[in-house]
């Protein structure tokens, strides 16, 4: 990374340059762009780290004087072409915040969402509902570090366009009931908490189906509540809600690879390049999934009276899950365990799905990932 230090910076009487991330006076400058300013090297390192890497050169045609255009038409093109480049900077630096989040990498994420929030402000104004998955995105990291005043304000600017935009699509609004909800709950106050996160299955239902894998993250945090009330037995009911649902969509998408073996000559052909994007995981499902499953197969784990049946559904599912993501070793693993569990249940046999399972897995070498 090149780094140039101002300080002061010369600049032309009246003229003020801010940082990138927080608006304060500029006191560096990016020597590769040479078009971006920090208050000190710290942001201007946690800015490279997070988004302007890769968007460094990009930024450069914004920035700097456009040049004379000799006719309106070669006017109009040029703001069709700023405009463009800023469309493309959101979504990218939106898709960075994102991966960043799923890696639970929440300080990351933040300087990307807010480039994010800057170049959707620019192309759609500061009362678009566009604006509204970064305005989330900065939410959800800021409770994730525990910075709850900021991201309640990130969260309140959401909302307050959501109101203003009633044609927002019940996929947002079940986002922003999910994070509000997430927010109550780490401020201790459930009845509230609780509230918003019934509002998210319920606009994740609308959106996506009620047996939606997008539902279960509004159960799952709804479990989590009623386990820090001691309500235990509501609890787990959800918890075998957000079980019960991943399974069955587990067993669509092991279905859908065992319909297309014939043969085991076709088993040993199965690859990646012959799978659609349709029948796949995608990376968010894939952290929802591992972090759900994982937590609630611990808690049953734990528990004084441990529910056998219950884990090794669980078990399954993740079994699964590690076969649809590729993870050949762990998924054998947990094939292990259950049919160790099944053996201490009375009249349990393999399910369709399992056994579905088990002649994928005979068809394609153990391997990790």
């Amino acid at each position: 990374m090149q780094t140039e230090a101002l300080v002061p910076l010369a600049l032309p009487r009246g003229q003020k340059l801010r940082c990138e991330l927080c608006l304060a006076p500029a006191t560096v400058r990016c020597g590769g762009c040479a078009v971006t300013y920090y208050c000190d090297v710290e942001h201007q390192n946690a800015d490279w780290a997070s988004a302007h890497e890769k968007i460094c050169p990009l930024l450069i045609p914004l920035r700097t004087a456009p040049p004379f255009y000799n006719s309106e038409k070669e006017r109009k093109h040029g703001r069709e072409q700023k405009i463009s480049r800023e469309k493309f900077l959101a979504e990218l630096t939106q898709t960075i915040a994102q991966n960043f989040l799923l890696e639970g990498k929440h300080e990351s994420a933040i300087p990307a969402a807010l480039h994010s929030l800057k170049f959707s402000i620019s192309v759609h104004g500061s009362d678009s509902v566009e604006l509204v998955p970064a305005f989330l995105i900065l939410a959800e990291a800021s409770l994730g570090l525990g910075h709850l005043p900021q991201g309640e304000e990130y969260l309140s600017q959401a909302h307050w366009i959501i109101l203003k935009n009633p044609q927002s699509s019940s996929a947002t609004q079940s986002k922003l009931h999910r994070n509000l909800g997430l927010l109550y709950a780490a401020k201790g106050n459930f009845e509230e908490s609780l509230r918003h996160l019934a509002n998210d299955i319920y606009y994740a239902s609308c959106a996506f189906g009620t047996n939606s894998v997008a539902v279960s993250g509004g159960y799952f945090h709804m479990a989590n509540v009623f386990f820090r009330q001691n309500r235990m037995d509501v609890a787990d009911s959800l918890y075998s809600e957000v079980v019960d649902i991943w399974h069955q969509h587990f067993c669509h998408l092991i279905d859908l690879r065992y319909q297309t073996l014939m043969t085991p000559a076709e088993i040993n052909m199965l690859s990646e390049e012959t799978e659609s994007p349709e029948e796949t995981l995608d990376e968010k499902e894939k952290a929802e999934a591992t972090q759900m499953l994982s937590a609630i197969l611990d808690l049953r784990e734990q528990s004084a009276r441990p529910q056998r049946a219950k884990i090794a559904k669980a078990v399954q599912a993740q079994a699964m899950l590690h076969y649809l993501t590729r993870d050949l070793q762990k998924a054998h693993e947990c094939v292990t365990k259950v049919r160790q569990l099944m053996k201490q249940l009375p009249k349990h046999e393999p399910d369709r799905p399992f056994r579905r399972l088990i002649k994928l897995m005979q068809g394609r070498p153990v391997y990790g990932k």
